[in-house]
């Protein structure tokens, strides 16, 4: 009889304690196999927990096996049939970002011909009192005696998003977003005629605009793709939605409870995101629609960023949500977009 060693150490048969086997081929990640003579075990030198191919189960330890493989989510069952457990595991990295994280545009004034207090001004008109780019012109003009076309104008509206994106990402871990529940909806535009959905998410005690999500599409992918991305800037259990069919695997992956408002008689209604929808609508019917995805995505973005920084809610004491979140900053900084 041979015996074999590893690391100066004899192999025995884990079953028997036999020194009498001998290797038996390799484990397709590469581990040396071994057999035992007497009772015919095959095993392996390594630990199970590093051998197996999926994870174990997290009730009774032992291993699993895939029951069912979806696009953003697997589901496993325990091998253990008195446990039977069964669990699922998101696919983060499948999950696309949402279109607020794709702005194009510039993330400073340098080699900017004006000054970077007529360019918030002229921003402050357009958001705040709904001015177009042609009487934001004419008032930069009487105001400051400056000649700025509106299709200048228009790029200053459309090209800072950037800017506004690397201050937001400063300001949010600041900022508390747990509270009991959040609400989710969608509302529809037209991009040159086409049409596309725009997913929000909001939290409801602070109003504040978590996220959202710009796509000519309405499933439960983009439901996806809201959740993953707003669960990593707060954290609630509870996701309150309308019937949308799309918002039901997607909110049993990222929360633990999940409201289908029915009608107007729920004791939780979704009235808070609908007024938020509807605030949007009315700047958005103002501006009479977009021609291109990006340009509809900056300027969507720059409106959720007006919205939660800068611009005063009666709701909230005419505090911003940011304020109310917990973010502290001046009335300057907010009427200069929090750029000083």
């Amino acid at each position: 009889m041979t015996t074999i060693t590893q690391n100066n150490s004899i192999v025995k048969c884990p079953k028997c304690n036999s020194e009498n086997i001998y290797k038996y081929g390799k484990t397709p990640q590469g581990q040396q196999k071994y057999q035992c003579k007497l009772c015919n075990r095959q095993f392996t030198l390594s630990s199970k927990a590093k051998s197996r191919k999926y994870p174990e189960c997290p009730k009774c330890g032992q291993s699993t096996f895939l029951h069912h493989d979806y696009k953003f989510y697997s589901n496993y069952r325990c091998s253990n049939k008195k446990c039977n457990h069964s669990f699922n595991f998101i696919k983060v990295a499948d999950i696309s970002p949402t279109s607020s994280n794709a702005l194009i545009g510039k993330a400073n004034f340098k080699r900017m011909r004006y000054s970077p207090h007529i360019i918030i001004s002229a921003l402050n008109l357009y958001f705040l009192c709904q001015a177009s780019t042609r009487q934001v012109s004419k008032y930069l003009f009487t105001t400051f005696k400056i000649k700025v076309s509106h299709v200048s104008i228009w790029a200053w509206i459309t090209k800072f998003s950037p800017l506004f994106k690397a201050i937001l990402e400063k300001i949010f871990p600041s900022l508390n977003l747990t509270s009991d529940e959040w609400h989710a909806d969608e509302t529809v535009i037209k991009i040159s005629g086409q049409k596309y959905y725009i997913w929000f998410i909001m939290d409801s005690e602070t109003r504040f605009v978590i996220d959202y999500h710009l796509t000519p599409y309405r499933g439960h992918s983009q439901a996806y793709t809201l959740f993953s991305q707003a669960v990593k800037r707060g954290n609630t259990s509870t996701i309150v939605t309308d019937r949308l069919a799309s918002y039901n695997e997607a909110a049993i992956r990222f929360f633990t409870n999940h409201i289908k408002v029915q009608s107007f008689e729920d004791a939780v209604s979704n009235n808070i995101i609908e007024s938020f929808n509807g605030t949007f609508k009315d700047f958005y019917r103002y501006k009479k629609g977009f021609k291109s995805f990006n340009s509809a995505n900056n300027i969507i973005f720059n409106f959720v960023y007006f919205y939660n920084f800068v611009r005063g809610h009666s709701s909230l004491n005419n505090l911003t949500p940011a304020q109310v979140a917990g973010s502290k900053y001046s009335t300057l900084s907010q009427l200069n977009w929090l750029l000083f």
